[in-house]
């Protein structure tokens, strides 16, 4: 089969590889329908994850058709559509027995594209398929399901759940790219009373108002006069870090209110600077965290009852064997308009 493969810090190759094959009594192959390209397998190929080694499979989100299933998985069949997710769960060890998949004792968490060859393939081993698929009903298409392999319950679970949304508290989201726009239009279910995309580009700006953001600020403006402006002096009761750099977190700890919660959803690669100095004494609270996607199977409901808008997330469609072109667009996605790309059979 073909497979998106990484040799190292700048250079993948879409290339032949072995066919996957059930490798314990746990796993399933899918045959993979729709995929799509996350900003962490960018960070991967820019050499930020170094548990990743050349030879693997990259990808960790998809939608496809049952093929095989190993002899102990009963949940899912050949032929059933289903959505991967992103995080991999045993089921039985100490933290998934609490929902915490993302800290899986037992061989998940996040391993596909990471640890064990992931998604950008025609074919994928997914390992705990009962505990690390989800059927899809006839309703939801792909393009849209997709989605709810990562960017989704990502923002929601790691951005907004954990940042303490409530009704009426301003938030402000920083970084208008994927995970940016999703954890505005889910801070949304909350009925937040202000919610503020900050970026770099003005067309990501004019996407994060499409999703329901009260106000925009270019990041190369004075983001904090602008938040103390629209605050009213107070600072935003949360602020969602989606970036992954060490400017872009410091700025949340400064736009946060006394008593306000950061928290950070982005992929970091470099050290950022905590000022304890000027934080302890202002009540405030960080929060980091891999997603655990114990919120998908709600999240599912809401887009097959029309509750979410999941399809329009996908700006450029390719065929999956333009694999490396989708990669080129997404990566160029400042010059490109690219939100997410998605890549179908």
């Amino acid at each position: 089969m073909k497979a998106m493969v990484f040799h190292g810090p700048g250079r993948r190759a879409w290339e032949d590889v072995p066919d996957p094959e059930p490798v314990d009594p746990t796993d399933a192959v899918v045959r993979v329908t729709a995929a799509t390209i996350c900003g962490t397998d960018l960070h991967i190929l820019k050499g930020d994850v170094p548990e990743v080694t050349p030879g693997r499979v990259l990808g960790h989100e998809a939608v496809g058709v049952v093929e095989r299933v190993g002899a102990a998985v009963t949940a899912i069949k050949p032929g059933d559509r289903v959505l991967v997710s992103c995080i991999s769960a045993c089921g039985r060890c100490e933290y998934c027995r609490t929902g915490v998949y993302g800290q899986c004792l037992g061989g998940g968490g996040w391993v596909l594209g990471h640890t064990v060859d992931g998604t950008h393939a025609e074919y994928v081993r997914v390992p705990f398929a009962d505990t690390s698929t989800h059927l899809l009903p006839d309703a939801v298409d792909d393009g849209a399901a997709v989605m709810l392999s990562d960017i989704l319950p990502t923002a929601y679970e790691v951005g907004v759940l954990s940042g303490g949304v409530r009704p009426g508290q301003s938030v402000v989201v920083l970084g208008a790219g994927p995970i940016g726009l999703a954890a505005i239009e889910t801070a949304k279910l909350f009925s937040p009373g202000l919610v503020v995309a900050v970026d770099l580009a003005q067309s990501r700006l004019d996407a994060a108002k499409q999703f329901g953001a009260d106000a925009t600020v270019l990041a190369s403006d004075d983001v904090e006069a602008a938040i103390a402006e629209l605050t009213g002096g107070r600072g935003a009761d949360v602020a969602i870090e989606a970036v992954g750099v060490p400017e872009t977190f410091e700025l949340c700890t400064r736009l946060i209110r006394p008593g306000g919660r950061v928290a950070n959803v982005g992929v970091h690669g470099k050290a950022a600077t905590l000022h304890l100095e000027d934080l302890w004494i202002r009540n405030v609270t960080i929060t980091t965290g891999l997603v655990d996607t114990v919120s998908t199977p709600a999240l599912l409901r809401m887009l097959t009852a029309g509750r979410l808008d999941a399809a329009r997330f996908a700006t450029h469609h390719f065929a999956l064997d333009e694999m490396d072109l989708a990669y080129d667009v997404f990566a160029r996605s400042a010059e490109t308009g690219a939100l997410k790309v998605v890549l179908t059979r």
